[in-house]
C-alpha cells in the first residue's frame, strides 16, 4: 500500500500561526485585568477569517484556524475530561527536572505557571473541546474541502512524562501506567469519532514529548533518577502503544504526529538530538500516516533515519525555520530536500523520484505555540509560507 496522499499536502504548515495585534492586545487586557471579555469572540472570527484568506492565497489546503482561540498550542482537552484537573502554581517536587522544558523552566527557577494533573477516574464528558474550532472552520470554507481542514490535537502523553514516578495519578484510582492510559485512550477515541461525525478527516497531533526521547541529556536524567520503574527505552514503547491505543480511527481519517524540540516564547527551544535512536519503532510501530518532522537546524541531526521510513508512509520535512525571520534559500532547501529523498530511496531501495512522492515540505514548527508568538513579524510568517508553497511548486510542480 503507497502512502496517502491529499492530505497531506506537499505545502503544509503546522497548525499555530502568529495572532494580529488586534488580537493579543485583547487578550493581554483581558488577562490583567483590564478589560472584559465582551467582543472577544467576534475578534477571533475576525482574526480567522483573515488568517484563512491568507492561506488560500498562499496556496495552502490543509487549513487551521492559526489556534486563534488557544492560549497554548495543545488547547483545553486535559482540562475538560472528567477526572482531570488544571492547577496553579504547582509543586516543583512533582516534576522530573530531566524532562526538557521542565528543566528549562527550572533553570530559569521557575516552574510551569499551570499544569493539569489526574485526580479521579478519567472519562470523556461527551463534549468535545476541539468541536466549535472545527464548525467555524467549516462555516467560512466550501463544503468540498471540509476534508482538508486540519486540527491539532494534544499529545496523550502530555501530562504523564513531565510527572515524577507515581505523580501522574492518585494511586487509589490507578494501580500503574497502563490503567491510567486505557482511560485516556478511551477518551481520545470518543473525541475523535466526534469530530469524525462532523466531518473532521486530517487531524495533527503535535507532540515534543517524543522528540525528547532523543535528548541525551533526558536520558541520563532518566537513568540517575531512581524513583523510575521502567527503562526509557520501554516508556517509549509503552508510549507508542499508548498512541496506538488512542488513535484507532477510520481508514478515511489521515493522522500526523508532529515532532518537534520545543517552541515556547521568544523563539526558545528545550532539547537537541538526532532522530536515530527512535526512528524504527517511530516509523513502523506507531500506527500514523505523516510525521511532520523538525529539520531547520543542526539539533534535530541529519536525514539518515529517513531511511527506516516505510513505503505506506510520509513524512513531511520541517527545513523552514518558525522561530525567526530570516528567509532561507530556495535553491539550498531544495538540495536538502533532494538528499532526503536519496537517503529514503537507499533505505527503500527504490529511485530518488519514488521516494519524493513520499515527502512534504513545511516549517519546522508553528509559528506561535504560545500565543505571544516567535521572534518575526506577521509579514515575515507570511513570506516563510509563500517559500514553502514555492518550494513545493518546484519539487512537486501542480500538486497541493
Amino acid at each position: 500500500m503507497s502512502a496517502p496522499r491529499n492530505p497531506p499536502f506537499r505545502a503544509e504548515h503546522l497548525g499555530s500561526l502568529l495572532r494580529p495585534s488586534k488580537l493579543l492586545n485583547k487578550r493581554h487586557a483581558i488577562q490583567q485585568g483590564k478589560d472584559k471579555e465582551d467582543g472577544l469572540r467576534g475578534l477571533e472570527d475576525e482574526s480567522i477569517n483573515d488568517i484563512v484568506k491568507i492561506q488560500n492565497d498562499c496556496g495552502f489546503r490543509a487549513i487551521t484556524d492559526g489556534e486563534y482561540r488557544r492560549h497554548m498550542f495543545w488547547g483545553t482537552f486535559f482540562p475538560t475530561l472528567n477526572g482531570m484537573k488544571e492547577i496553579q502554581g504547582p509543586d516543583p517536587k512533582i516534576f522530573r527536572e530531566y524532562v526538557p522544558d521542565i528543566a528549562a523552566f527550572l533553570e530559569e527557577e521557575k516552574v510551569p505557571g499551570e499544569s493539569v494533573i489526574c485526580v479521579g477516574k478519567i472519562s470523556h464528558t461527551g463534549k468535545s473541546s476541539y468541536i466549535e474550532q472545527y464548525e467555524y472552520l467549516k462555516s467560512i470554507t466550501p463544503k468540498e474541502q471540509h476534508g482538508q481542514i486540519k486540527m491539532t490535537l494534544a499529545a496523550p502523553n502530555w501530562y504523564h512524562l513531565r510527572y515524577k514516578e507515581g505523580q501522574a495519578y492518585p494511586k487509589d484510582v490507578y494501580s500503574k501506567d497502563e490503567e491510567y492510559f486505557a482511560d485516556i485512550a478511551e477518551a481520545y477515541r470518543t473525541e475523535l469519532q466526534i469530530l469524525y461525525d462532523a466531518g473532521l478527516r486530517n487531524a495533527q497531533v503535535d507532540d515534543p514529548n517524543l522528540a525528547y526521547f532523543c535528548s541525551e541529556k533526558m536520558i541520563e536524567g532518566w537513568k540517575k533518577d531512581p524513583a523510575n520503574t521502567r527503562s526509557i527505552d520501554d516508556l517509549f514503547d509503552a508510549y507508542i502503544e499508548f498512541y496506538n491505543d488512542c488513535f484507532k480511527r477510520p481508514d478515511d481519517m489521515h493522522l500526523g504526529i508532529h515532532l518537534c524540540r520545543g517552541n515556547f516564547v521568544n523563539s526558545r527551544h528545550f532539547s537537541e538530538g538526532g532522530y536515530d535512536r527512535i526512528a524504527t519503532k517511530l516509523f513502523n510501530d506507531l500506527n500514523a500516516s505523516t510525521y511532520y518532522l523538525e529539520y531547520d537546524t543542526e539539533r534535530a541531526g541529519g536525514f539518515e533515519p529517513l531511511k527506516s521510513l516505510p513505503k505506506n508512509k510520509n513524512v513531511i520535512l520541517g527545513v523552514i525555520t518558525s522561530k525567526f525571520p530570516k528567509m532561507e534559500d530556495k535553491e539550498e532547501m531544495k538540495g536538502r530536500i533532494n538528499q532526503a529523498a536519496e537517503l529514503i530511496a537507499e533505505g527503500r531501495g527504490v529511485s530518488k523520484e519514488e521516494a519524493l512522492k513520499q515527502l512534504g515540505v513545511s516549517p519546522q514548527c508553528g509559528f506561535a505555540s504560545h500565543e505571544d508568538g516567535n521572534l518575526l513579524e506577521y509579514d515575515d510568517m507570511v513570506q516563510k509560507l509563500k517559500l514553502v508553497r514555492g518550494i513545493a511548486d518546484d519539487i512537486w510542480p501542480g500538486e497541493p
